[in-house]
């Protein structure tokens, strides 16, 4: 799909199925990328679920929305959570409609001889590999490249829960107001999980529970609440 994406006044704006936020024909040559909620029609891309209109340089258009639940897509990072082990794979709860499989050698130099031994409630930071209606989804703890990266399990610390559509903020560019604030003030460690899921970890307990905390309330408010909030906020840690 060639064409040079172009300023919309519905990005950042809530939208609806059958929207139509770009026109092609009317747009020159650059590769345009598709992220969740949208499609193509002819020279068209429209709208397919409610939510709001991203838009990411240099070329990236989605649809975030605040759904609990999760819809796996092959290349997604996400937060599971160990809930059984078989002969040949780990059945892992990543937050979708179906259970996911983790084979035992999806590891990196996995072989028979040195598979890990993951207890049942084990938090793992792992890949879809791939993700087929009617078929169970299958992960993976290596990047494309057979590396284990910084896939592999998630030590001490918590995990929160959120909607998608703030998994999603987290994960974005620049970085998330309450991220990049307290990361100056707080030391702490944190990975997201496009499935609606964040691991803190830090040196003190009240520290994971004031970021978690602070991370889950700014959804529900707006971009000047948030800074209200977390000028409060610092202030009190001070």
């Amino acid at each position: 799909m060639e064409s040079k994406p172009s300023p919309s006044t519905l990005i950042d704006q809530l939208v609806v199925p059958g929207d139509v936020i770009l026109d092609l024909s009317k747009l020159t040559s650059q590769t345009i990328k598709l992220g969740g909620g949208l499609r193509q029609d002819g020279d068209t891309i429209s709208v397919m679920k409610a939510g709001t209109l991203r838009f990411t340089k240099p070329n990236k258009y989605w649809v975030e929305s605040s759904n609990k639940r999760y819809i796996p897509n092959a290349g997604d990072n996400v937060l599971g959570v160990v809930v059984d082990t078989k002969p040949e794979n780990f059945i892992v709860d990543i937050k979708g409609p179906a259970l996911a499989h983790l084979p035992v050698l999806s590891f990196e130099g996995g072989t028979r001889r040195n598979i890990p031994k993951f207890e049942v409630g084990t938090l793992l930071y792992v890949r879809v590999v791939s993700a087929n209606t009617g078929m169970n989804p299958e992960l993976s703890c290596m990047d494309a490249n057979g590396k284990a990266g910084e896939y592999g399990i998630l030590k001490e610390g918590y995990m929160f829960e959120s909607s998608t559509g703030l998994a999603r903020q987290l994960l974005s560019s620049p970085p998330h107001l309450v991220l990049e604030a307290l990361g100056k003030k707080l030391s702490f460690e944190i990975a997201v999980g496009i499935n609606g899921r964040f691991w803190v970890n830090a040196s003190q307990s009240s520290t994971v529970i004031l970021v978690g905390n602070a991370i889950q309330k700014s959804e529900s408010l707006s971009m000047v609440q948030q800074k209200i909030y977390l000028d409060k906020l610092l202030k009190s840690i001070q």
